[in-house]
């Protein structure tokens, strides 16, 4: 690939500087602030549609911010062969989130942590070894396709957690107002905190929405007696400030859906960390080394099969962190592995798990719909800026996005397949990514690897006029 150096922005610092240790740590310590509640969100989110309970919660959160961090260091500095040297921040993705949640509740956990195990770094590892032959065949139609239905799947997941959850739902207060006025005050600071304001509050919105909504839920209560209780801080006093994981805390089982849906997923997730390494690098003016993708996928399918004996969730790039090294100009690797060494230590607390889960889920619910939203629009982007919206690729993006909103809304039209079948096509992901890979790949245009020719007449120009109009 292509190294030239032309059309990068003004570093303050280069990939390799180590700016001075205070400004090291406070870069560092915004890195952990823009991830920590989307990463341990993902957590929160699965753990709620499981059903799991707040010590299995606090601990998964807990597993996740460790091997985020652990990910993080070594995507910065290296193990091997394992790791980019690039100022890359890992975390656990929102990809996996409705496989999770929908293989956790029929197979049991042991059966996600199992899948994980297995296809990690068997998928990411393999894509890493043979990535310049694949990578034709995931452009940014098929990518950002990916990205737009990840980001809608999850919609109607933070509207339930913005009308009370689980909790509520079962306490017969689902859509009550406190719920949906504190969701409403998160999306409203967040959304003006970032559309009103520079710098460090901007990039710091979501954050900061998250605890004023946090706030606001518990003063009026223990401080005051107002209102019904939302913050139980019980199971806080009940854990340790240390504490070492336990591996397989919810056992293994490898069943053959779960394995084949996952190892989709992972392919799904190297492509979203190819194009947060390429978002990076960009910042150079460059595009990644072959040795820089091969170690960066290697790390993430090696972390997350790792992570999965101890219970964490898949480990990936995230791209919010990217946009850190584009607008600071801060492209340090040694920044980042600083982010990596707090989130592991963060990771060793339980406490801090704990506390994570004492957060009302109408909170999170403001937060991962504007997350989710924002998720969707950058798939959008993706595809616009890259693709022209000619007969076939609006083709390919009607049937993708089509059957995968379809089995998102009405899962039960699937109910006729067979169980693994019905596992497998009813996650709406997996249906989007497999639908835009079959369909760019088969039908001849520009971003096709097989034929790389535009159809005749199908063009995003306008053909010239040959006689007079008829209108």
């Amino acid at each position: 690939m292509s190294n030239d150096t032309d059309g990068g922005i003004q570093l303050e610092y280069g990939v390799d500087d180590r700016p001075p240790w205070p400004k090291s740590i406070l870069l560092g310590l915004q890195h952990v602030a823009v991830m920590i509640v989307p990463a341990t969100a993902v957590a929160y989110v699965v753990a709620g549609g499981v059903g799991l309970g707040a010590a299995d919660t606090a601990y998964i959160v807990q597993m996740v911010l460790l091997f985020s961090g652990l990910a993080t260091v070594i995507q910065a500095y290296t193990v091997g062969p394992v790791g980019a040297r690039l100022p890359i921040v890992m975390g656990s993705s929102f990809t996996f989130v409705g496989a999770s949640i929908s293989i956790g509740a029929d197979l049991g956990m042991a059966a996600v942590f199992g899948a994980i195990l297995v296809t990690g770094f068997a998928v990411e590892g393999l894509i890493g070894w043979q990535f310049k032959r694949i990578k034709p065949f995931f452009p940014p139609l098929v990518t950002g396709l990916v990205v737009v239905i990840i980001g809608l799947y999850l919609i109607p997941v933070g509207m339930e957690y913005a009308a009370g959850g689980a909790a509520a739902e079962a306490a017969g207060e689902l859509g009550a107002l406190h719920h949906i006025g504190l969701a409403a005050l998160v999306l409203a600071i967040a959304v003006g905190l970032n559309l009103f304001t520079r710098g460090v509050t901007r990039l710091l919105s979501i954050l900061v929405a998250i605890v004023v909504g946090y706030v606001v839920a518990v003063v009026p209560y223990a401080f005051f007696g107002f209102g019904p209780e939302l913050v139980d801080f019980s199971a806080v006093g009940d854990v340790a400030w240390v504490a070492v994981p336990s591996p397989t805390r919810f056992g293994f089982e490898f069943e053959p859906i779960a394995i084949v849906t996952f190892a989709f997923l992972f392919l799904v997730s190297a492509m979203e960390t190819v194009g947060d390494m390429s978002g990076v690098t960009a910042a150079e003016g460059r595009n990644p080394t072959d040795e820089e993708f091969r170690g960066g996928l290697f790390n993430d399918g090696l972390l997350s099969s790792i992570g999965a004996v101890f219970a964490a969730f898949p480990i990936t790039s995230f791209s919010q962190n990217v946009g850190i090294v584009s607008f600071t100009g801060v492209m340090s690797r040694h920044v980042v592995g600083i982010c990596g060494a707090i989130l592991a230590l963060l990771g060793l607390s339980p406490k801090v798990g704990a506390v994570v889960t004492t957060i009302p889920s109408a909170v999170f619910g403001g937060a991962v719909l504007l997350m989710a939203g924002m998720v969707a629009a950058s798939g959008v982007r993706l595809i616009v800026q890259h693709t022209d919206f000619d007969r076939r690729n609006m083709v390919i993006v009607a049937v993708s996005l089509g059957l995968g909103l379809g089995v998102a809304t009405t899962p039960e039209a699937l109910e006729g397949l067979p169980n693994a079948a019905e596992t497998f096509f009813g996650q709406p992901v997996i249906l989007t990514a497999l639908s835009a890979l079959v369909l760019n790949t088969l039908v001849p245009g520009e971003q096709s690897p097989l034929f790389d020719v535009v159809p005749e007449g199908d063009s995003a120009e306008p053909e010239p006029a040959v006689g007079p109009s008829d209108d």
